[in-house]
């Protein structure tokens, strides 16, 4: 009994060269689907996408695991997850021009203060996902927004609109009639 409990946690049920290729295929699939499924579904989970993200890894458990449920293949599965994303992070790393190809450009969701709803359309982004993505960032509102970004990540950007020259010298000159008032109004009262 007791050496059947190792033999089951241990022993693999398929060979080795299957229980790297399992988890390799899955692997280059997951990438490809997550890259069709846009920039948003990378760091901008709302709970529908977590749902998604939930099920579709038990749904390719099998695929990876096989009929073996050994730890042994367990861990070769996973060590081969593992090995396969350093070495696709590494290449990438070396090799730009590919990466950008498979990430994707940047999408500027807001450009000089004004909403681009055809690129949030294309990434799937609602304008309360953006708002809320601006509150993170320390922005009140939209329209304190000169342009905002989604990276190829998945992050949002944004920059903030900076007064004009114009502006910034016509709120002094403001505030230099408001001195001027207030002195007059003492100097009239004393």
């Amino acid at each position: 009994m007791q050496n059947k409990i190792w033999t089951d946690m241990f022993v693999l049920a398929l060979p080795v060269l299957e229980k790297v290729l399992r988890p390799a295929i899955v692997y280059v699939f997951l990438v490809a689907g997550l890259r069709l499924g846009g920039k948003r579904e990378l760091a901008q989970l709302n709970p529908f996408d977590l749902v998604v993200l939930l099920t579709l890894s038990n749904s390719v458990q099998n695929a990876i695991i096989g009929d073996d449920n050994s730890v042994t293949g367990g861990i070769i599965g996973a060590a081969t997850l593992l090995a396969i994303n350093y070495v696709v992070v590494h290449f990438l790393l070396r090799h730009r021009t590919l990466d950008r190809l498979l990430e994707g450009d940047r999408d500027v969701l807001i450009d000089k203060g004004k909403v681009n709803l055809e690129r949030l359309r294309k990434e799937a982004v609602t304008m309360p996902e953006l708002a809320a993505a601006a509150h993170r960032q320390g922005f009140g509102s939209l329209q304190e927004v000169d342009r905002a970004v989604l990276e190829p990540g998945g992050i949002f950007s944004f920059v903030g609109k900076k007064p004009t020259t114009e502006d910034t010298r016509h709120n002094e000159l403001l505030e230099r009639l408001d001195r001027i008032t207030h002195d007059l109004a003492q100097l009239r009262a004393g």
